[in-house]
């Protein structure tokens, strides 16, 4: 009798136990969020900020994937606030913070998102909220799912709508200057790679560059006046066409970036070079916008 006694209270006991836990897990509302960013630099460690703001009712809030250290929770003087931790058990962590008539400020860091590699930094994460990447500023260059951005006197990129982000960057980076004369007028056309850059030739009557490189599966981003080749361009390895990306700046440059999977000569030729194209230089802004726009739409300098 007092075995079914027990096992009764055993089973009555789990059934009770069950349901809090799955309550715990989804404890509040989502918070509303004004803001979130990470801060990288040439570092394994990646900083992480969420900005909350005031509310009167319990709220949960994600936390990005990855192994968290360092959690804080403050209100806006910087007084610490209490917390509560959930673990799904499968990866997925999140807070349950009390209400707070100041945002909350919840700030931490995630130590195996960012990995080196040959020279390269990797990240990737994802978010199901709009996030921002701050970058420490020796970083200049960038590559988001093996598209080129230069943030130039930026801080970041926003990735609008979240998502999943594979991220790249240069621990270190050496840039080659080219001065080419077309002419009367000059030209300085830089490549930046971690690949060596050997026999730089510009051709006139092909409206082309060329060089060599002695590395495979490096990013090698070609930097030049929009008006100096024209556009759409053509990129080749030997005589094998690859695949480029292209960034335009706001001071008229364009950046060609293409990632060889093999050693050997990198063309890139031009529908046309100044003076001749001059006229044609409205309609290829353009066709260049067509084709720019819908491919970077998600991501955006801040």
């Amino acid at each position: 009798m007092n075995k079914i006694i027990f096992s009764f209270i055993v089973i009555f006991v789990l059934i009770t136990i069950i349901p809090l836990v799955d309550a715990q897990l989804n404890f509040g509302v989502q918070a509303n969020q004004k803001e979130v960013e990470m801060k990288l630099s040439n570092s394994e460690i990646v900083k992480v900020k969420h900005v909350i703001t005031s509310h009167n009712t319990p709220t949960s809030l994600t936390l990005f994937e990855g192994t968290i250290s360092n959690l804080l929770v403050t209100n806006e003087e910087g007084e610490e606030k209490q917390f509560g931790l959930v673990d799904d058990g499968i990866g997925n962590q999140s807070l349950s913070i009390f209400p707070s008539n100041q945002d909350t400020i919840v700030e931490y860091d995630l130590e195996d998102v960012n990995s080196f590699y040959d020279n390269m930094w990797t990240l990737r994460t994802e978010y199901d909220k709009k996030f921002a990447i701050i970058f420490s500023e020796e970083i200049n260059l960038i590559f988001i799912n093996n598209n080129v951005i230069e943030l130039k006197n930026k801080d970041g990129i926003s990735i609008n709508g979240g998502g999943k982000v594979n991220l790249q960057y240069y621990a270190n980076i050496e840039k080659t200057i080219k001065k080419v004369q077309w002419e009367e007028n000059k030209f300085d056309i830089i490549i930046t790679s971690d690949a060596k850059i050997k026999n730089f030739n510009f051709e006139q009557p092909s409206k082309s560059i060329s060089f060599e490189i002695d590395s495979k599966n490096k990013f090698v981003t070609v930097t030049m006046p929009e008006i100096f080749l024209g556009g759409p361009y053509a990129t080749f390895l030997d005589d094998e066409k690859i695949e480029y990306s292209k960034f335009v700046d706001n001071e008229k440059n364009v950046s060609i970036t293409v990632k060889p999977k093999a050693t050997g000569q990198i063309t890139i030729i031009g529908t046309t070079v100044i003076p001749e194209f001059s006229m044609f230089i409205p309609l290829i802004m353009g066709f260049i916008i067509i084709l720019t726009v819908p491919a970077m739409r998600k991501f955006s300098l801040r």
